[in-house]
């Protein structure tokens, strides 16, 4: 009887996928440390920037996607303990690099804003269909540089307009391309299980 009432229940409004997988402890702890693993195993996808203190890598796009998936609060989670993890020595920030004291820092925080606020717009169906999609990522990505760049700002003595130049303009054609591919994803995953955007 439950087996059966559980597909129906799981795709309520209100469901992010993670909460297609059955409900346990267990379960938000592997997510949690699962989501803070995959965030810094795509870190290491990057490329230095010329002129910029702040390398392209995939650790936006992770951090999105886990906010996304996971929901809000195991979303920041995930990102908290990657930020923690990653300040106590772990080297998974972008270019294995680890600890506070980098320009690139506050992106790693943004990333902890964007990650609770895409979460929480999943469990509002921004995940089911591709404009909704592409609106949350966009919100996300200005969201880490709200706090990325005047930090990256404070913390290198540059003015706002060359943090600016230097770690928002670059960036911009790289996340279109992020976004266009959480456009695709996340939707089709929904619609593998059942759910029409």
């Amino acid at each position: 009887m439950s087996t059966a009432a559980a597909p129906v229940r799981s795709l309520r409004a209100g469901t992010v996928l993670a909460d297609l997988l059955p409900a346990s402890r267990t379960r938000d702890i592997a997510l949690v440390v699962g989501g803070a693993a995959l965030t810094g195993l795509a870190a290491q996808l990057s490329v230095p920037v010329p002129g910029s203190p702040v390398p392209v890598s995939g650790q936006t796009f992770a951090a999105l996607l886990v906010g996304t998936a996971l929901g809000a609060r195991r979303g920041f989670l995930a990102l908290a303990l990657y930020a923690v993890a990653g300040m106590a020595g772990v080297p998974w920030f972008a270019q294995a690099t680890s600890g506070y004291g980098m320009p690139s820092f506050g992106y790693i925080l943004g990333m902890l804003l964007a990650s609770t606020v895409v979460g929480a717009l999943a469990r509002r169906g921004a995940d089911r269909s591709v404009l909704r999609t592409a609106g949350a990522m966009v919100l996300g990505s200005a969201l880490i540089y709200a706090v990325g760049v005047p930090y990256l700002a404070l913390a290198t003595g540059m003015s706002l307009g060359q943090a600016v130049a230097a770690g928002l303009t670059p960036f911009l054609i790289g996340d279109a391309l992020k976004a266009a591919l959480a456009m695709g994803a996340l939707p089709a995953a929904w619609k593998l299980v059942g759910r029409k955007g």
